[in-house]
């Protein structure tokens, strides 16, 4: 049987950490396996985490600590749909604290490096298929946000 599953390159050694992180704190999300590396293994420490595969929000994930030679980038993210501003308020904080790093239009860089989309359903819902000048009033106001915030989205929807 074929799978596919995000491999994703933590080049601070922090695979293990981030894997318990989102486990704390994404429902869905726990550790399954932890390996550690064996000797030789070029940008590993002997004995340290290597390889750690977990679920994040139901989605199996692997994560590789072997130096870093590779960083992870916004190229590849989380789509985190929310439900609600209380929603978006609690991971955006999450995820942006501790060195992460808050980025345009609800995208955010958790302190591991891994990027978020934390999206809230009405976004989806008020930008629908870009088509009415209410959808375009909606991504245009979303496009001058960091965090989403979804009392302006539905204003700007709406024209006010």
């Amino acid at each position: 049987m074929v799978t596919v599953r995000p491999h994703l390159w933590f080049a601070d050694d922090n695979a293990h950490e981030a894997a318990a992180f989102y486990a704390e704190h994404v429902p869905g999300s726990s550790v399954e396996k932890v390996l550690v590396a064996p000797d030789g293994v070029p940008g590993a420490t002997e004995g340290s985490p290597f390889i750690v595969e977990f679920t994040v929000c139901g989605i199996d994930v692997v994560g590789l600590n072997a130096g870093s030679s590779l960083r992870l980038d916004e190229a590849f993210s989380f789509y985190l749909l929310c439900d609600g501003q209380d929603e978006v308020d609690h991971y955006w904080e999450l995820f942006t604290a501790d060195g992460g790093e808050p980025g345009p239009c609800g995208w955010c860089k958790d302190r591991f490096g891994v990027s978020w989309q934390v999206v809230p359903q009405q976004l989806e819902e008020l930008c629908g298929d870009y088509t009415t000048p209410a959808n375009r009033r909606a991504m245009q106001a979303m496009l001058q946000m960091t965090k989403i915030d979804v009392a302006a989205l539905e204003a700007a929807y709406r024209g006010d």
